[in-house]
């Protein structure tokens, strides 16, 4: 019942929430503008983050019975990077601005939750010792996480259902590894998404913003580096696995960019949703990518009951990405490394076969 409860307050919350953070959004013209690039019309809020923040932290303050440093941390950067991403929906800011909230809330985390990437666990027992690397590689996790989630909320309900995927995910493998207190702040800021998601979902009244984007993708960094320092489960490969979908996207877009001379931070119409969109619509796109999530999610589980059989389903979940990333032409016209390593085998058996 107890996990219930931890899953069902804040999504009551963030949706008696929602509706209220929307109507203050509309009435203060902070809402999200229309251009080129959007897939939106009308006046619709962009601040919804606030909802899922106000209702993870009542939710926390509410069941938590103590507080060690590395909850202290998280909430302490956690609420600097929602200010952070609060300030640029609200005023627009400057990347070098954005950036220094981003920071800011990852020395915290680092500083003040004694959180830091010390160790990877790698399949088959290879432990990697990071050594005087790891605060920089601890850095470069977090704010790299965020931004993920914050690139991929490109459309209705898109990064609030990608995040409740992993967020429930990681609850249920904590439960598995006898970590509770990673399982119950997941089925909270899993709660809080939901509600949210319940007015996020397409058509959306309102959008999450930068505040929501960057609060999740910041939670999901810091609570996968809590879950390093006890769990052999709950390693920086499962949240990095959950979030294939944002991270490729990540990395396609900036290679994309540098191909077409651009700056990797101008922003285009080549993500992944944008993708599949032109082909199914946008509420198929948005249920297609939630299944390639939870598909990873579910892979994530049975790499815990076979380490074989897991990594197998990581193998041939990925080869499907690149093929889709080749065929769809996401990066560029000319990038097919494997379909062109298919052609030439194809090709060299079709010869041996003739002579």
């Amino acid at each position: 019942m107890q996990w219930v409860l931890y899953l069902v307050v804040p999504l009551l919350l963030s949706t008696v929430i929602t509706p209220i953070v929307n109507r203050i959004g509309i009435k203060l013209d902070i809402y999200a503008h229309t251009n080129e690039r959007t897939v939106h019309h009308g006046k619709i809020a962009r601040v919804g983050g606030i909802a899922i923040y106000v209702a993870f932290i009542l939710s926390m303050t509410f069941f938590m019975d103590g507080i060690d440093d590395a909850f202290r941390g998280l909430l302490i950067g956690s609420t600097v990077m929602f200010i952070g991403g609060l300030i640029d929906d609200m005023l627009d800011l400057k990347p070098i601005l954005k950036i220094a909230f981003q920071v800011l809330a990852a020395y915290i985390l680092i500083k003040v939750g004694g959180v830091e990437l010390g160790v990877i666990h790698l399949p088959f027992g290879i432990v990697i010792n990071m050594g005087v690397v790891s605060f920089l590689v601890t850095f470069v996790w977090i704010i790299g996480i965020s931004n993920a989630i914050n690139l991929v909320d490109g459309l209705d309900g898109l990064a609030g259902g990608i995040t409740t995927i992993v967020f429930l995910t990681i609850a249920a493998i904590s439960v598995a590894d006898d970590r509770p207190d990673i399982a119950m702040i997941s089925l909270i800021i899993a709660g809080s998404t939901l509600g949210f998601l319940f007015f996020n979902f397409h058509p959306a009244k309102i959008f999450m913003g930068d505040c929501g984007a960057l609060f999740l993708g910041f939670v999901v960094a810091a609570i996968s580096l809590m879950g390093f320092k006890g769990s052999t489960f709950i390693t920086l490969g499962f949240p990095m696995l959950l979030l294939s979908v944002p991270i490729v996207d990540t990395l396609s877009a900036i290679v994309r960019r540098t191909f077409s001379g651009k700056k990797f931070t101008d922003a285009d119409k080549g993500h992944f949703h944008h993708v599949l969109m032109r082909r199914f619509g946008h509420r198929n796109t948005v249920l297609i990518i939630y299944a390639i999530t939870m598909s990873f999610g579910i892979v994530a589980y049975v790499y815990i009951l076979n380490q074989k059989i897991g990594l197998l389903c990581v193998a041939l979940l990925f080869i499907g990405l690149e093929i889709f990333l080749e065929t769809s032409q996401m990066i560029s016209p000319k990038y097919h490394p494997l379909i062109s390593i298919y052609r030439i085998l194809f090709r060299k058996n079709e010869k041996d076969d003739k002579e």
